[in-house]
């Protein structure tokens, strides 16, 4: 399919500055930021003065590495309002995180913010081959943390005519794709598999759908799950990156024209990759934790907040500003079974290579003695429904053991065996082990 390339008076003039235009207003911004945070945010005031730093301190982008970095711990902390920076009145959002694994976490937008944020996703959705006009299906949720709205603003901002769908639903998604004909989705890769599913289910071809761009994030994906979503859909699939403590999506995006990792926005977002276990600032092009500073937010600035999102920072190619890597797995969501290192992603990337398996897998931790355990739950494709599943998971058994070093059982269920999420993200680890 055609992809559509940015016309020249498409982009903003900072998408094609220089480094050298970048680099001058990064600082200036920087500067603003830290001195905002530190005047009216009480934590970040006790956090520079523990460090021995003030915002005057920062003369240059490599002066960020003397400052403290933020965590989600310290966003609960001071729940439910204390990291804002300005009056609560000036605040026209709040989005609370769940807070199934400890107090919620909060943030929130002034309306500069939102604008700001809207503007950034149009940018981002521009990048991904959307344009005025077109029809996007945002099935990214409209729940209590800011995907679904943020994403919204973005599309509404750029023009297209946004239909609202929350996860979820799945036949009622299907129908409005078919009814309504949208150009572009905007999902979690997760789901838009269990999408596809349901247009097979209902005895559709998926690849025959209205929509050509699948807008992917809030979640780790693999290039072999890009491969296979975009041969079961005939879509290009694109990456989106976003974390609601930064901004919410839009933070980063991929280039529809490149497909080779999302754009950071430099100008809005300024990005160090640290080692996730010293702290250390890491050069360009090494692999380990993201950490993000706002270079533009008004109600709630965040300094150095770590993502643990594990990737690389990348140089330029279709636009001035760096891109990251693909998310290589979450410090947090990293397996260690006996001592070896293991993320779903690298699983995932084993699954989908074998061939007759669905890119559907679970990962059951255990712990019936003193050792872990690992099993791989994974199911047939439906074209492959007759094949000998313990001969396929006894070769997934050896793809594993080779490259990743850890021994694992592998079940392989027959087609829909696998729990398939219902509102966006999938469950890839079952944790049994005790507490």
């Amino acid at each position: 399919m055609p992809v559509k390339q940015p016309a020249p008076g498409d982009l903003e003039p900072i998408e094609r500055a220089s480094r050298d235009e970048l680099q001058a207003l990064q600082p200036e911004r920087l500067q603003q930021t830290l001195a905002h945070a530190y005047e009216h945010v009480p934590h970040y005031r006790r956090a520079f003065e523990a460090r021995g730093v003030h915002p005057s301190d920062c003369k240059t982008l490599a002066d960020l590495a003397r400052f403290p970095f933020t965590t989600k711990a310290d966003l609960r902390a001071n729940y439910p309002f204390g990291m804002f920076a300005v009056p609560r009145e000036q605040v026209v959002r709040v989005h609370a995180s769940s807070g199934t694994t400890g107090k919620p976490t909060v943030v929130g937008y002034t309306q500069g913010d939102i604008d700001t944020w809207a503007d950034l996703m149009a940018r981002s959705l521009r990048a991904t081959g959307a344009r005025r006009g077109d029809i996007v299906h945002n099935a990214y949720g409209y729940g209590l943390f800011t995907g679904g709205l943020g994403a919204h603003y973005g599309a509404e901002r750029l023009g297209c005519t946004v239909v609202p769908m929350s996860g979820g639903q799945t036949e009622k998604q299907v129908q409005l794709i078919v009814d309504f004909k949208p150009d572009i989705i905007m999902v979690t890769p997760s789901y838009m598999q269990v999408i596809i599913e349901e247009f097979r289910r209902q005895g559709m071809d998926p690849r025959e759908m209205s929509i050509r761009i699948g807008v992917f994030g809030a979640e780790p994906w693999t290039e072999a799950m890009r491969a296979e979503i975009e041969a079961s859909a005939a879509i290009d699939a694109v990456d989106i990156y976003g974390l609601s403590e930064v901004m919410g999506p839009g933070v980063a995006c991929e280039c529809i024209e490149t497909k080779d990792g999302p754009v950071i926005w430099e100008d809005h977002f300024y990005p160090e990759i640290i080692d996730p276990d010293t702290g250390d600032v890491l050069p360009d092009g090494s692999e380990g934790e993201l950490v993000f500073t706002s270079l533009s937010k008004q109600a709630m600035p965040v300094i150095r907040y770590r993502t643990r999102d594990l990737t690389r920072l990348l140089p330029p190619t279709a636009r001035s500003m760096r891109r990251m890597g693909k998310i290589v797995g979450r410090s947090d969501d990293m397996l260690i079974i006996r001592g070896v290192n293991v993320f779903p992603t690298q699983i995932e990337e084993l699954v989908l290579k074998q061939g007759r398996l669905a890119g559907q897998y679970q990962l059951v931790v255990t712990r019936p003695d003193r050792l872990d355990e690992l099993e791989v739950r994974c199911e047939l494709l439906p074209e492959h429904a007759q094949a000998d599943a313990a001969a396929v998971g006894a070769e997934l058994q050896h793809l594993i053991k080779s490259p990743i070093g850890v021994s694992a059982s592998v079940s392989v269920g027959l087609p829909d065996s696998i729990e398939r999420t219902l509102v966006g993200k999938a469950r890839r680890v079952v944790d049994k082990r005790p507490r």
